[in-house]
């Protein structure tokens, strides 16, 4: 098992949000979410939240490759919910949530899930590569966002537009027509993205959280061909480097409009070849 990880927060003063490990045979990435500024209502925080989370989720996995990883992912959340009920708000708009994808290789085929809108990107022995993500906060987000992408990004004007997007998003969440997260409610993991895949016809495998995905699906500066090719070359860091390069060349968001400059970008490759 060849795995490598590189992982950059959006800011170097701030806690880094995502979360990825990797054991023998299965891998995991959370990218924590939370309300930018807000209190989330939890003593403990994101980070704390998509780690606690993604150590509990990987140990599951591992510890039974029978199991489904829908079932393991609903036990993790609750599990966590127990850890900080009795302290935090678990109510609150903002409390902790986070996008999960997970991985799991056993009787020669590899189990996957993906929730909420991190990817998985699988390269075939035949040279394909086949992106799964999550599209519903996407589409949710594509109804909701109104004046947001037209401001400048980190403008007093963008600032405020974006919280009415996000207090809107939250009222969608974990909801029939809406979107679906980890958070406090175990029943999200049943609306997991989930399927399984022959590893004799795969490469590699890689779990992005959208901040490192940037360079394809915001920017389209890349193909995911591209992407694996460069993976393969130079590895997690240098993919994450070219997302910050072209951040840094657009900060208002003016050709590239977004939530804020620059995001948590976490890439795990594994390598099956």
């Amino acid at each position: 098992m060849i795995v490598a990880l590189g992982s950059q927060p959006a800011e170097a003063a701030r806690a880094n949000e995502d979360f990825a490990a990797a054991g023998l045979g299965a891998a995991v990435l959370l990218d924590g979410a939370g309300v930018a500024g807000a209190e989330t209502g939890c003593v403990h925080g994101i980070a704390w939240f998509s780690s606690t989370l993604g150590g509990l989720l990987l140990s599951s996995i591992a510890a039974v490759p029978a199991r489904p990883l829908a079932d393991c992912l609903a036990d993790s959340i609750r599990t966590v919910r127990s850890l900080h009920e009795d302290t935090c708000d678990l109510t609150y708009r903002a409390s902790p949530t986070s996008t999960v994808v997970a991985v799991r290789a056993h009787a020669g085929v590899l189990d996957y899930l993906v929730l909420g809108d991190s990817t998985l990107l699988l390269a075939g022995t035949d040279e394909s590569a086949t992106a799964i993500t999550d599209q519903r906060l996407d589409e949710v987000g594509k109804r909701l966002r109104g004046p947001v992408d037209t401001l400048p990004t980190g403008s007093s004007e963008h600032s405020a537009a974006l919280a009415e997007y996000r207090d809107a998003l939250t009222g969608l969440r974990n909801r029939p027509g809406g979107f679906w997260i980890a958070g406090p409610t175990p029943e999200a993991a049943d609306h997991a993205l989930a399927g399984t895949v022959s590893l004799d016809s795969l490469a590699s495998v890689t779990l992005l959280s959208d901040g490192a995905t940037r360079l394809v699906d915001s920017f389209e500066l890349a193909d995911w061909k591209e992407t694996l090719a460069l993976l393969n070359s130079s590895g997690p860091d240098e993919l994450i480097r070219r997302v910050r390069e072209a951040e840094a060349g657009d900060p208002d968001g003016r050709r590239w409009p977004r939530g804020k400059t620059h995001d948590d970008a976490t890439v795990l490759h594994w390598s099956l070849m």
